[in-house]
């Protein structure tokens, strides 16, 4: 399963809504998500508008081709339009590069060599 992170940004001045919004997520944009292999996915923002989702998906390509071809998702990307200057999330998404993960790093020392290194 790979781990993946991206931002893009939304209107500061709207990100109560948008919040809002994400609260009450449509249960057949949920399902759509679900469906298309999108596992342990958050969004967190910030007061600025930052965005910064994660999701944990085995083929982000795919996951996100099976969104595009939903139609909740046309619908979920209308309703969400108002929230953002110019390009919507899916157009402004930028994927983070991971550099550091404590299990995986973990999981190459054994149970000798961690208790060596405390």
């Amino acid at each position: 399963m790979r781990r993946v992170m991206f931002q893009f940004k939304v209107d500061p001045t709207r990100l109560a809504e948008y919040a809002e919004a994400h609260a009450a997520v449509w249960p057949d944009m949920l399902r759509a998500l679900h469906e298309t292999g999108w596992r342990n996915y958050s969004i967190f923002t910030s007061p600025e508008g930052h965005v910064v989702g994660y999701l944990e998906t085995e083929d982000l390509a795919a996951a996100q081709a099976g969104m595009a071809a939903r139609e909740v998702n046309a619908r979920w990307q209308a309703a969400m339009a108002p929230f953002f200057d110019g390009a919507g999330p899916d157009e402004q998404m930028v994927e983070l590069t991971e550099i550091f993960h404590l299990e995986t790093q973990l999981a190459a020392f054994s149970d000798t060599e961690r208790g060596a290194r405390r």
